[in-house]
């Protein structure tokens, strides 16, 4: 299999699952009217609608602030394609393809609903994570593999 096609075969699947379970979420099991969900004494399912990116930072109200953020994301993801199509490790087109699929997955609830949906909480006594979703997963992912590449593959290029 060409090495982008796995990237992009990554990408779609990190898609699909960002988005069936969003989509089973809020519309089957309508998470909104059920909440929270107790998964485990550290584990909780909440329905947030993020305005701004990670973190919450950029929060926008504005349809003008969320085209804005849309677009920046359809940068960056159309960034992290032309990257796919020019590696050659099939690592990197799998890394890359969770980020590429995790960022689309955000960017069309922020098209479909005008924020995103965020609906994992881990907590534990006062600490507590921020809320996230199986977009936010695949992207996070992505990085640590690619982070994980970069620090490998230069350490093994440095041996004799």
């Amino acid at each position: 299999m060409p090495i982008r096609v796995l990237g992009l075969l990554v990408a779609l699947a990190a898609l699909a699952a960002d988005q069936a379970s969003k989509l089973w979420l809020l519309f089957v099991y309508d998470l909104g009217s059920h909440q929270p969900v107790r998964l485990l004494p550290f584990l909780d399912l909440v329905l947030v609608w993020n305005r701004g990116i990670s973190y919450s930072l950029f929060t926008t109200d504005s349809e003008r602030g969320r085209v804005i953020l849309l677009a920046v994301t359809l940068l960056a993801t159309a960034a992290l394609v032309v990257w796919l199509f020019r590696v050659h490790s099939r690592f990197t087109a799998a890394a890359l393809g969770l980020l590429i699929g995790g960022a689309l997955g955000n960017a069309y609830d922020r098209f479909a609903y005008g924020a995103v949906a965020d609906f994992v909480w881990f907590h534990a006594g006062r600490f507590s994570w921020y809320i996230f979703n199986g977009a936010d997963i695949a992207i996070v992912i992505g990085v640590i593999l690619l982070i994980y590449e970069s620090i490998f593959q230069r350490a093994a290029s440095k041996m004799p």
